[in-house]
């Protein structure tokens, strides 16, 4: 996924949070905050060192959620921000496993329709 996609500094890590509209299942926490005029979806991952404790774990978790996001890229909408916030038992998922947790995750936030 490109550098355009992702959501880096501190600042814009906090207005989404600031915005307050988040929803959650086991393995992550969605926040979102609508953003008119953008070209894409912009996406920011966190994964804390009590999650994963070493890097490989969070880098390998990382790497999951940016794939599975990739993947459906195409039918997430263009003018959303959103932060995706690994919790404990992401560590023990797979790559099959994230993707079917995110899409739950995306579809309980309503940035996915039911049917996809």
């Amino acid at each position: 996924m490109r550098k355009s996609y992702r959501i880096k500094k501190e600042a814009e890590f906090q207005a989404v949070f600031d915005y307050h509209q988040s929803v959650a299942n086991k393995a992550f926490v969605l926040y979102q905050m609508p953003k008119s005029h953008q070209k894409h979806f912009r996406v920011g991952i966190s994964v804390g060192k009590k999650i994963a404790h070493t890097a490989v774990q969070r880098n390998q978790m990382k790497r999951y959620i940016r794939q599975a996001l990739l993947e459906i890229k195409p039918q997430l909408p263009a003018e959303i921000d959103f932060l995706i916030i690994a919790r404990k038992p992401a560590t023990q998922l797979n790559m099959a496993e994230t993707k079917k947790n995110l899409l739950h995750l995306l579809k309980l936030g309503k940035i996915l329709s039911e049917s996809t």
